[in-house]
């Protein structure tokens, strides 16, 4: 935010928002740290999290970019969503290989705690666990020549049988286009976290496998199941071992111990569980499965995923750490049947009418998450777009959402090319790489 203090704002019921000054911000950020702290502690992670440098004013000055312009929309785009209740808070980042170019954060957590959101604050990702952790996981063992991406899936998971099953590959779970159904209530048919996997085994296919694209939470559960098959561990371990921990993700897990509460975003009155969420994963079916899913089920903070979306403009490597193999990222986030959809392996492709907005280039990809996150990273503009929001707070009938992600997404772009603010998107998309 600029200045030292926020103008009064009102919340849409009407109770007025005090400006809060910046000292009072920075003990909000150094109790968050606190706590984080001291909860990796008991985990057995002996650091705090780490920052993520910002980019100079020279560093920006060489790239033509405008930070100043850059912020204020930024600023204007979030605060005129809280306004419009979009979510109650939100916080975003933009960012490029080297480091912040602008941050903003905007209202609270939530109507009954009045924390303005920080770096530190703890998000359900919900859908982004998929890329976050699922694809990245994939893309190792790839590499590693340990999952071959057009072998059948029965290779690995002998007992998911069915019909047409044995003609389903990996790659198809990967694009979402294996013919399995997008979901199923395993919430309300499970007695167990062991039944609702077996029942997405049992599960038919809707469609002969690579017949069309079907977003499927049921896909990526199975493929998680791949992996963990394969790595011999449990899913959560995996990913902290092979990419969080090396990532210096320290702020990343499934399942927050109760003691970060006062960090995490809240998300839905349930009707289900009927109570409100904060720190309990949203996704019923990942609540199923034990809170601990391939499909969802992740929390984290702004600074760990700028650091993941960091690494990835690096190539795969970040601080001298190389995570995720160079050519085998080219490869994750290619489009993979520009007929059929706008899949890369595991992540979404632009489309012009989605998330990233009008101007990303062709080799930008990203994913969004139902709870109000989402992740854009565009290597060829060297930038990513992170905005993490828990627009399901108090209700997922809320979705205004979408049309928020394109604006931030065309503001930050039409930035970062050197549009002018009102530049139309026609006048603009001829500078975008």
């Amino acid at each position: 935010m600029n200045g030292l203090s926020e103008p009064t704002r009102t919340h849409p019921t009407g109770v007025p928002i005090h400006p809060r000054p910046f000292d009072q911000r920075v003990l909000h950020a150094t109790a968050s740290a606190l706590i984080l702290l001291s909860a990796c502690r008991v985990s057995g992670q002996h650091s705090a999290p780490i920052e993520t440098r910002r980019v100079s004013a020279d560093e920006a000055a060489a790239r033509h970019v405008d930070m100043t312009a850059l912020q204020s929309r930024l600023d204007h785009l979030l605060q005129r969503a809280v306004t419009d209740s979009a979510f109650p808070g939100a916080y975003a980042v933009v960012g490029s290989r080297s480091g912040i170019l602008a941050r903003a954060s905007a209202g609270w957590l939530d109507a009954q705690d009045r924390t303005a959101p920080d770096e530190h604050t703890l998000w359900d990702l919900a859908s982004l666990t998929k890329v976050i952790a699922l694809t990245s996981g994939v893309l190792r063992l790839s590499h590693e020549k340990r999952i071959d991406l057009d072998a059948p899936v029965q290779r690995y998971l002998p007992e998911w049988s069915g019909p047409n099953k044995e003609k389903v590959l990996v790659r198809h779970l990967l694009t979402h286009s294996s013919g399995l159904p997008a979901w199923r209530p395993l919430y309300k048919e499970a007695t167990s976290p062991t039944h609702a996997l077996q029942l997405v085994f049992v599960t038919s296919l809707d469609t002969v496998p690579g017949a069309r694209m079907v977003y499927s939470d049921l896909g990526a559960i199975l493929l998680g199941q791949v992996v963990t098959r394969l790595a011999g561990m449990p899913f959560d371990q995996l990913v902290r071992r092979n990419v969080f921990e090396p990532l210096g993700m320290r702020e990343t897990l499934f399942r927050p111990a109760a003691s970060l509460s006062p960090i995490i975003a809240p998300t839905e009155v349930d009707p289900w569980r009927q109570r409100h969420l904060r720190g309990e994963v949203h996704d019923e079916n990942a609540f199923a499965l034990g809170g601990i899913s391939s499909h969802a089920g992740l929390f984290s903070s702004a600074t760990d995923l700028s650091r993941f979306a960091r690494m990835y403009l690096n190539n795969g490597s970040l601080d001298g750490t190389r995570v995720l193999d160079s050519a085998a990222i080219v490869r994750f986030t290619t489009l993979q049947s520009s007929g059929q959809s706008n899949r890369a392996l595991g992540w979404e492709k632009p489309t012009g009418s989605n998330s990233a907005g009008h101007l990303m280039s062709p080799t930008a990809f990203g994913h969004t998450g139902f709870t109000g996150t989402s992740l854009w990273i565009d290597p060829a503009n060297d930038v990513f777009i992170l905005l993490l929001s828990n627009r399901v707070n108090p209700t997922r009938e809320n979705r205004r959402i979408g049309a928020v992600r394109i604006a931030v997404a065309d503001a930050v772009m039409g930035a970062i090319l050197g549009c002018a603010e009102n530049a139309t998107v026609l006048e603009c998309s001829g500078r975008s790489r």
